[in-house]
């Protein structure tokens, strides 16, 4: 077993060597020069399919949660993102859905998908963490550090949010999905870095939170990779989709 503050930055440094953004689709979703809207509506309509289990995933955390400072900030955290009243936006399923009508997706269209299998890995393999009270720490470090650590990524300095809007003309207000993550994600990863590295008493805890963070972000790129060869199935003709595959 390693000492605590380094435990936390041991993983801090593991969500950090798994970036997604460095994924080939996003190079296609991107490129100024070439904006792909059907590749962006397919890559949404599958991040929808995460964002509406996510309030699950943090009402099993705080239900289980053993320490009472960090199950008020969970309270919190599902406060927001069921009305959006902290950063006076609204419901984040809400947000998630304006976001799709602003890029052309109607309401029938988004109701109508259906997870891709890397998709549904990454749903199920979150649920099952944490409903799961006796490995707390596998779920909390699996949804708390690396899926909201999805959301601090930035290319070339800038969130994905904000080159989204320079390619795709997209206002700022169709954007609050991600900018209210950018911000409010920076103190949940925090507080998961420090709830998970409290929590894991034991070496074999830390090796199991570990892997937690590795998978689950793995599983992400998972299903960034299950996205783009989707959809140079249905669109063979566009081979540089992604410039690495």
């Amino acid at each position: 077993m390693i000492k605590r503050e380094i435990f936390k930055e041991e993983l801090r440094s593991v969500l950090h060597k798994n970036l997604t953004l460095g994924h080939p689709i996003f190079d296609a979703l991107l490129d100024p020069q070439r904006p792909n809207l059907p590749l962006l509506k397919s890559t949404a309509l599958q991040g929808y399919q995460l964002t509406k289990h996510f309030l699950n995933y943090v009402e099993h955390l705080f239900f289980y949660c053993p320490i009472p400072t960090f199950k008020r900030a969970l309270l919190i955290n599902m406060y927001e993102e069921e009305t959006g009243r902290l950063s006076r936006s609204d419901n984040h399923v809400e947000l998630m859905k304006n976001f799709l009508r602003a890029i052309g997706v109607s309401d029938s269209e988004r109701d109508a998908e259906r997870p891709l299998p890397a998709t549904s890995a990454l749903i199920n393999y979150r649920l099952d963490a944490v409903r799961d009270s006796s490995h707390y720490h596998v779920g909390a470090a699996a949804v708390m550090i690396a899926s909201e650590g999805q959301n601090l990524e930035t290319k070339a300095g800038e969130a994905r949010h904000e080159l989204f809007s320079k390619v795709y003309g997209l206002a700022e207000s169709d954007l609050l999905f991600f900018s209210v993550h950018q911000a409010e994600d920076v103190g949940h990863v925090e507080q998961g870095l420090n709830l998970v590295s409290q929590l894991c008493t034991t070496g074999k805890m830390q090796d199991e939170a570990l892997f937690a963070v590795d998978h689950t972000c793995r599983l992400f790129y998972g299903m960034y990779e299950n996205i783009y060869l989707e959809n140079c199935r249905k669109a063979p003709g566009t081979a540089s989709l992604g410039g690495g595959h």
